[in-house]
């Protein structure tokens, strides 16, 4: 799928086409509302539209990568909002019956807060700065019988988002899984990796895992 992408916005990588091909699977019943979570070009956006949502709720902290997503949804003719801001804020108002989301997870040794296009990716000295405070509303954003697929790296403890989201209500699954080469980032940080622990002398690989969680209906 071609899709614009300004400076500055996270290019679709091997996690963006892993949760793609998690959405294809999943047999998410159409019609629902979605919502794509750190956005970026809007790739999983078009791609939840194409599966049938009815409507798609875009969210991110960058505004060139809302722009984008704009753009792209408009080029692909599917029926996305591109929203600048936080997906807490969204808190309190519909719910939805699909949520996907790629945030950042990149273990990153820098205390500062990350700033223009590193924020696409750095997440703290555990890579959990945003999947904590994701797990933690992830069951108030969806409505019940929904679902959300949530991808990130082994390197930010697969066992402690499932232990999260299940502690927040959620039936929740590892559905896919990966192994990849470090990227440049990775491969940069690959010193500061080792020294902290995070990944074996040598290890230049990671897996990507698809988590799946579920919003259980109530009973009619």
């Amino acid at each position: 799928m071609w899709l614009l992408r300004p400076p500055g916005v996270y290019r679709p990588q091997d996690d963006t086409r892993l949760l793609a091909g998690a959405l294809a699977k999943a047999a998410v019943p159409a019609g629902g509302r979605a919502l794509d979570i750190c956005a970026g070009t809007g790739a999983l956006a078009i791609a939840a539209a194409r599966a049938g949502a009815a409507s798609v709720v875009a969210t991110d902290v960058s505004r060139r990568a809302v722009v984008a997503t704009a753009l792209n949804a408009r080029l692909h003719r599917v029926p996305v909002r591109a929203q600048h801001g936080d997906f807490a804020d969204l808190v309190g108002g519909r719910p939805f019956d699909l949520v996907l989301a790629n945030p950042p997870y990149v273990p990153c040794g820098d205390p500062a807060e990350p700033r223009g296009r590193d924020r696409a990716w750095d997440a703290g000295p555990r890579g959990r700065a945003v999947l904590d405070r994701l797990c933690a509303v992830l069951p108030l954003l969806l409505a019940e019988g929904g679902t959300a697929l949530v991808v990130h790296s082994g390197l930010c403890g697969t066992a402690t988002t499932l232990d999260q989201l299940r502690g927040g209500g959620l039936k929740a699954s590892v559905v896919e899984r990966r192994t990849v080469p470090f990227g440049p980032v990775l491969r940069g940080r690959a010193a500061w990796l080792e020294d902290s622990g995070l990944v074996e002398p040598g290890q230049r690989t990671e897996e990507l895992v698809v988590i799946r969680a579920d919003r259980s209906a109530r009973p009619s």
